[in-house]
């Protein structure tokens, strides 16, 4: 049997270990594996792809970024059709699945997030025997607890605040960290946790800068001279208002960015202390996957080759109270996890001091 695999969307640290996987489970079996390089790119005809041997993924679980490459723009941007729903138009689906047909793929695993989780339905509801394989480093799919990159783009954010401590408390200044979380604030509130930040600010918790200023100003009279802020970048202004860097029209998401700039005008304007900002932008993405996200990388490519064995096509790797099982594709894309306001784990942050803006 002949298997392909490919990743879409933003690059992610573990996803060398998810390809590993597959190829050395796969290998077992005695399949071929045929990697698609820029995701789905790689399946408009001639076909753009790479025969996955064993040997040419030895060592690579360390390496972050992606050997195939990966995109989240080009033809395979879904388009809202008729009775409003968004898919790839049927032209591109047709010549992915005429690539698919000439090399004589069995099935086909694909490495993304909640788009891609999409075009990969889709390609299933039209015949093509497709596995999914949750990846992005917001933590925010449903259908799964954890998802492989999130460990190591939090981990980034402790990194950055332990540095940004020190620099704080040295010239009593409030800095303002903005991480990545678009609808989601998982980075924002493990990293900021574990980072020992003292303002953490959500997509999904709405605040007010009155608030903010008078827990600094609190702080400051009880002898810390020092504040740090983490805001994720989908988190929205008192006027509800997204900051974005650049509006892309209906070619897909504005890109955000500029929040923490934003915020930390208002704190310096409201507070009067010295305020700085600081932005991690795509370090959260880079660099080496940590322990946990090269064994969890590990697993879910070794459950997606479980599954092809299996004919449990339209599935989704998922992991859930430490066991790697299996959903419906449909069940991961419906909904996106976000951070419930009334969570424990949020309630733990407040008893230990940490403010989100809002009022109580």
């Amino acid at each position: 049997m002949r298997i392909g695999i490919l990743n879409s969307g933003g690059d992610c640290p573990g996803l060398n270990a998810v390809i590993h996987g597959v190829v050395s489970a796969a290998s077992n079996l005695g399949w071929d594996v045929i990697g698609f390089r820029d995701g789905f790119e790689g399946l408009l005809p001639p076909g753009d792809y790479m025969l996955l041997e064993p040997a040419r993924t030895i060592g690579i679980m360390k390496l972050g970024g992606t050997i195939l490459g990966t995109t989240n723009k080009g033809h395979f941007v879904a388009k809202v059709g008729a009775g409003n729903v968004a898919e790839v138009p049927q032209e591109i689906v047709d010549k992915a699945k005429t690539t698919l047909r000439h090399l004589e793929i069995g099935a086909l695993i694909v490495v993304g997030g909640d788009g891609s989780l999409t075009t990969a339905l889709q390609l299933y509801r039209q015949g093509v025997p497709s596995i999914g394989v949750p990846k992005t480093i917001d933590n925010d799919l449903q259908a799964t607890a954890m998802t492989f990159g999130f460990d190591s783009a939090y981990a980034t954010v402790v990194d950055a605040l332990d540095r940004l401590h020190t620099t704080a408390e040295s010239h009593k200044r409030v800095i303002v960290l903005e991480v990545m979380g678009r609808n989601a604030g998982w980075i924002a509130l493990y990293g900021g946790m574990a980072g020992g930040a003292d303002v953490i600010l959500l997509p999904e918790i709405p605040f007010r800068m009155d608030v903010i200023a008078n827990y600094i100003n609190q702080r400051d009279a009880q002898g810390h001279h020092s504040t740090l802020v983490v805001v994720a970048e989908g988190a929205k202004l008192e006027s509800g208002e997204l900051v974005t860097k650049e509006k892309v029209g209906n070619k897909g998401e504005d890109r955000l960015g500029g929040i923490g700039e934003r915020v930390a005008a208002e704190i310096e304007k409201m507070t009067g202390k010295e305020t700085r900002a600081c932005t991690l932008g795509h370090l959260q993405r880079g660099g080496a996957p940590t322990a946990l996200d090269r064994i969890l990388g590990l697993r879910f490519g070794v459950k997606a080759v479980d599954l092809i064995k299996d004919g449990k096509f339209g599935r989704m790797v998922s992991y859930q109270q430490y066991h790697v099982g299996d959903v419906p594709i449909e069940d991961a894309v419906m909904k996106l996890r976000t951070v419930a306001k009334d969570s424990e784990i949020v309630a733990a942050a407040r008893s230990v001091g940490t403010c989100f803006g809002d009022v109580q």
